[in-house]
């Protein structure tokens, strides 16, 4: 029997042996019907040479399997010189790109990431922010109001009022999301990036806050140095308040951000004592941002999905 096992090429050789030896009514099963009337010597041997047998069909078994398998693999043929098939694959989209870019640098400079509700209330988006009822400062932004008296977030500084409240001070952190305005042209569009930075502490000044943009400006754009223009400007909720422009490579001074040291009004309607604490904010479009790192001259095609436009701007 064990010359015979050896002997067998195949599986089914193997398997119909197997079958005959060990099935209903093959041979060692009807051998091992009949250990009752043997003695103890004899079971013993019949134990050992149904153990011998079932262990030299597995065997044979592995043996058959992995010559199969070394035949098929002669059989195959891979040519390692061609070149691989050319693979479609996906990138991070520009803005994305910016985002975590963008969130990476302020984060080393020891700044939280914050996120906040995009329909907001009156409180958070304008009178905390010291825009009150009927104040102009409202007539500065195309609003989109709700029917229940919410608006559509026109600004990310609703959520550095969100991070006071929760958090007091002192607090280092930007606020990032969307942001919504009745505007639609090459450079603006009704809903946009925007990323907004505070820092409340004792003795933070306004040297701190150029110092930090300047920084950041240098590590987005990977400049050596960078030139600014700093102009005063107005924002109700940051006294004083001004617009920071970039000398870009073509000697062109570009709008980058406003900023300023945030209002004591501001400070008072989130609980801060603004004789103890002041600091700065500064806020920004990061898709506008990413339209000067990556030369791109509509800020329309950035959300426009066309496949066709991203691989041809090289993303």
């Amino acid at each position: 029997m064990q010359e015979q096992i050896k002997n067998i090429n195949t599986l089914e050789e193997l398997q119909a042996l197997y079958t005959a030896t060990f099935g209903k009514n093959g041979t060692m099963t009807m051998r091992l019907r009949e250990m009752k009337n043997l003695d103890n010597k004899a079971r013993a041997a019949l134990n050992l040479e149904n153990t011998e047998l079932r262990e030299l069909f597995k065997t044979r078994q592995n043996e058959i399997e992995n010559e199969i398998l070394i035949a098929g693999l002669k059989k195959q043929k891979l040519d390692v010189s061609l070149n691989a098939a050319p693979e479609n694959r996906g990138t991070l989209h520009p803005m994305t790109q910016s985002l975590v870019e963008i969130s990476f640098i302020l984060e080393s400079f020891g700044y939280k990431p914050y996120t906040g509700p995009e329909i907001e209330d009156d409180w958070h988006n304008f009178t905390a922010l010291n825009t009150p009822a009927h104040h102009p400062a409202r007539d500065m932004q195309d609003t989109f109001f709700l029917p229940n008296g919410n608006v559509m977030r026109t600004q990310t500084s609703a959520i550095q009022i969100r991070a006071m409240e929760s958090d007091g001070v002192p607090i280092k952190m930007f606020g990032i999301g969307s942001t919504y305005r009745k505007e639609m042209d090459a450079t603006h569009g009704p809903m946009f990036g925007q990323i907004e930075g505070l820092y409340i502490d004792k003795d933070i000044t306004m040297s701190d806050l150029i110092a930090d943009i300047r920084a950041f400006l240098k590590r987005f754009f990977e400049m050596d140095e960078v030139v600014l223009r700093i102009r005063p400007s107005f924002f109700p909720f940051t006294d004083p308040s001004i617009e920071v422009d970039l000398k870009w490579k073509n000697d062109k001074w570009l709008e980058i951000m406003g900023a300023g040291m945030v209002h004591p009004n501001v400070l008072r309607n989130c609980g801060i004592n603004p004789d103890e604490y002041q600091g700065f904010a500064f806020g920004f479009g990061w898709d506008r941002l990413a339209m000067l790192k990556y030369n791109l001259p509509d800020l329309r095609d950035f959300r426009g999905n066309d496949i066709r436009w991203l691989k041809s701007a090289g993303f």
